[in-house]
């Protein structure tokens, strides 16, 4: 595979950088020289999480603020990059909510411990006490997994076209994938990538929204458990696709890290937050001759 064609300073931006996979992809991404914005809702928390990558001598790592909700926040962001660095390689859109709350002590005990791997449809009802999906978290959920995910994208566009070697990576899961899904219309619409467009993904979301709210999941076959999770991950999937088919120049691409132990998880995962973070770094720097538009399965590239 061909080398990055660029010898100079590459730049990445890592949303919801302070804690798990995310500080994982700002050291990474830092112990192979690429200077880093680690991004964080909380201040406080962002900065304590940059001056511990500063304590591992990474001095190329800067904090500043970030909340994916609030485009005046975004605004900012934006105009520090270019004002900094004049342009954009890399950007990691890591931020994520589970849009559920977890009963912790039973969720653990639940099949003998296996965590997620058993929060499947199939066990929707032996769940109801264990794990609850608010209408109001599903929409937060929402707002940051898929509309939050797409206006920072939209907002760094302009400076990632001035980078010879941009680079978009989604962190996704495996949670997107199509199979979770029920209704065999909505997944055709997905899967119709030709005919797939920004609408259509609005679209659906407000339909699962619509029926979310109004307690019809199962009648009309949506995911039953982390319904807003999935839902928003498949939309980010599709989104993927989408944008890689717009940007022949960029490499854009959607990763799920693997079943990683942080607070998303519940602590129930696998992986540690450092072997959860390869996934997502290897794409972040694929060679320019690369794939674009695709689903990696941790280090595999795997089916929607």
């Amino acid at each position: 595979m061909a080398s990055v064609a660029s010898t100079e300073q590459r730049v990445a931006v890592v949303t919801g950088g302070n804690k798990g996979i995310g500080l994982e992809i700002c050291r990474q991404l830092a112990s192979n020289g690429i200077t880093v914005i680690l991004t964080a809702r909380n201040e406080n928390r962002g900065l304590e999480a940059t001056d511990k990558l500063k304590e591992f001598g990474l001095v190329n790592v800067t904090y500043h603020q970030l909340d994916v909700k609030d485009p005046t926040s975004i605004a900012r962001l934006t105009k520090f990059v270019e004002s900094t660095f004049q342009k954009l390689d890399i950007l990691v859109n890591n931020a994520a909510e589970s849009g559920i709350i977890v009963n912790y002590d039973e969720f653990i005990a639940f099949k003998d411990g296996a965590g997620y791997a058993e929060v499947n449809d199939e066990n929707a009802l032996l769940l109801e006490s264990i794990i609850e999906q608010p209408y109001n978290l599903g929409e937060e959920c929402m707002k940051t997994n898929y509309y939050g995910t797409k206006a920072v994208t939209e907002a760094f566009l302009p400076l990632l076209q001035l980078s010879s070697s941009p680079r978009i990576v989604n962190v996704s899961s495996n949670y997107g994938e199509l199979h979770w899904i029920h209704n065999e219309m909505v997944k055709a619409e997905f899967r119709d990538i030709d005919n797939l467009t920004e609408e259509k993904i609005d679209g659906i979301i407000q339909r699962f929204m619509k029926d979310f709210k109004d307690n019809k999941l199962l009648e009309n076959g949506w995911p039953l458990t982390c319904a807003a999770y999935k839902i928003s991950k498949a939309a980010i999937n599709a989104y993927t696709r989408l944008l890689a088919g717009k940007l022949h120049n960029f490499l854009v691409n959607c990763v799920h890290p693997g079943y990683v132990i942080t607070d998303l998880t519940s602590n129930t995962g696998h992986l540690t937050p450092e072997k959860g973070a390869k996934a997502p770094v290897m794409v972040a720097l694929l060679p320019d001759d690369g794939p674009s538009g695709v689903y990696f399965s941790q280090m595999q590239i795997s089916s929607f």
